[in-house]
């Protein structure tokens, strides 16, 4: 059988018998901040994670409430200027860059900011992410990279600064910041995030020992596109979902 053809028909025994859970945004919002803090995400009170609501706005968690504690019940849903349309608390100021993004962004439904680990040390040492492993490939020519700090990005500028240097690209490292990820789903933008976070600690480790060897470009974009079928992002998603117990 033609190589094309074994790919076809792999490609659509996927789509086949990997189905995604049916959800509400809320469920999903607040599974995905449960997922990133059991990765290592979570860094005290820094971070987001926010979606767009339905009714207008976006949904996030209250200013005081750790990945770890998300709950659907417990999220927000407030405007382009963050000020509260649903729900107790106010946000993160910081989600106002969110906004930026979403408004230069439609195809944008969901976007993790997050400050993990290797991620932020990455950001530390001017390092853009380079993907040169399977398990990075998803971030193939996929991620940007912001080499100035904005400082806190709580005001219009920073917000200006990170959705440009975003672009049309799914993720970006910010320097002596973290990690964004966006997504047409929310299992999509948490994926991302998950991986980005794993790619640059596989940097880390390889450059301390040598040369990163670049991919065949044709054989990167080939397994970009493989790895955000959707069935796959949530497939995997589900899964670090049921390793929460």
């Amino acid at each position: 059988m033609p190589d094309d053809d074994i790919r076809a028909r792999a490609e659509g025994d996927i789509a086949a018998h990997l189905t995604r859970p049916d959800r509400r945004p809320e469920e999903a919002l607040a599974l995905a901040a449960r997922i990133l803090a059991d990765d290592g995400h979570a860094s005290g009170l820094a971070g987001q994670v926010t979606a767009r609501a339905e009714a207008g706005g976006y949904w996030t968690l209250p200013l005081g409430l750790g990945f770890d504690e998300a709950t659907p019940d417990g999220l927000l849903r407030v405007d382009d200027e963050i000020r509260t349309l649903a729900g107790d608390g106010i946000a993160n100021p910081a989600v106002r860059f969110h906004a930026w993004i979403y408004r230069a962004r439609p195809d944008v439904r969901c976007i993790v900011h997050t400050h993990p680990p290797a991620a932020s040390a990455l950001s530390m040492i001017g390092r853009p992410l380079v993907s040169a492993h399977m398990d990075a490939m998803m971030l193939y020519d996929d991620c940007a990279w912001l080499p100035e700090w904005p400082g806190v990005p709580i005001a219009d500028e920073e917000g200006r600064l990170i959705s440009e240097a975003l672009g049309s690209k799914r993720s970006i490292l910010l320097a002596h910041h973290g990690l964004l990820t966006t997504g047409a789903t929310i299992e999509e933008a948490t994926y991302l995030a998950y991986y980005l976070e794993r790619a640059a600690r596989l940097q880390l480790d390889a450059e301390a020992v040598g040369a990163i060897t670049p991919v065949d470009p044709e054989f990167g974009r080939q397994a970009h596109d493989f790895l955000l079928k959707p069935e796959i992002v949530a497939a995997t998603f589900d899964y670090l979902a049921r390793r929460l117990g």
